[in-house]
């Protein structure tokens, strides 16, 4: 049944949560600081968030994006994006509702048909000017998969080349930006960008790194890697997009992965989605 937790019971179950915890160190990029106080402001924030007031956090997500996010066996959602949020919404103290988008359609399905969007979504000034983001919860960085065969190795070689990339996604303006003479070659799935480079219809795809590894690893004889800093592309963050309206959810989010950051949550959902995908 679903129902409204009250901050007082919030206040009770995260400070008890932290008593608990022996805690780890984050990385040493992350700006993440629990204290009893951050509990008590998530817990009056999530009291004010429109978004938490009927006790579902309803997130949007698109499943095709491994190891962060993909279709499992029961054909729903799964990865670490998804266990992820589902973990912040425990420690918010309300059910998590996952709903399967299209990339392209996330940010501009904040605040109506979803809560939030996870999804493997890079922090950029243009999404900042339409959304809240959470504090970033990862590092990445854009990878090129190429044919077993290709020769190309640098900026200069994809100039004028015909690349493909999911949509909306830094990939994707990448190819428009920076690569002169490129015709991005966009795709709701970037399995099917990795699946027309495999029958020769690209020349090269451009994708984060996690997913690209996972491709690759499934197909080690047709397609083959070259990290994104060989082309001059940099890191990248990724984190939670909300309403541009509610500091409230801001707060409560925020204060939930400074949570998990601590008592070592976040830590083992790494290495079971992500850096189990690379052995």
């Amino acid at each position: 049944m679903k129902k409204k937790i009250t901050a007082l019971v919030l206040v009770a179950a995260m400070m008890a949560a932290l008593a608990g915890c022996g805690g780890t160190a984050a990385p040493a990029d992350a700006s993440f600081a629990a204290d009893a106080s951050s509990v008590e402001e998530a817990s009056s924030a999530e009291e004010a968030s429109e978004a938490l007031a009927d006790g579902v956090l309803t997130a949007g997500t698109n499943a095709a994006f491994p190891p962060f996010e993909y279709v499992g066996d029961d054909g729903k959602p799964e990865g670490f994006d998804i266990a992820l949020i589902r973990a912040i919404g425990e420690k918010l103290g309300v059910e998590v509702e996952v709903r399967d988008m299209e990339f392209d359609s996330l940010v501009t399905s904040i605040g109506s048909k979803i809560d939030v969007a996870i999804a493997g979504m890079t922090v950029t000034e243009e999404r900042k000017a339409m959304v809240t983001f959470s504090d970033p919860y990862y590092d990445a960085v854009q990878y090129v998969i190429l044919p077993a065969g290709s020769s190309i190795a640098s900026i200069e070689d994809l100039k004028g080349k015909n690349i493909g990339c999911q949509l909306g996604t830094t990939g994707n303006y990448l190819i428009e930006d920076s690569i002169e003479g490129a015709a991005a070659q966009t795709y709701n799935k970037a399995i099917d960008a990795v699946n027309d480079l495999i029958n020769g219809k690209l020349e090269a795809v451009i994708i984060d790194q996690n997913p690209a590894e996972v491709f690759v690893k499934n197909h080690p004889d047709e397609i083959r890697l070259i990290p994104g800093a060989d082309f001059g592309f940099e890191a990248e963050q990724y984190a939670i997009a909300m309403p541009k309206d509610d500091a409230a959810l801001a707060e409560a989010v925020n204060a939930a992965l400074a949570e998990l950051r601590s008592d070592g949550s976040y830590d083992a959902l790494v290495e079971q989605y992500i850096n189990s995908s690379e052995n």
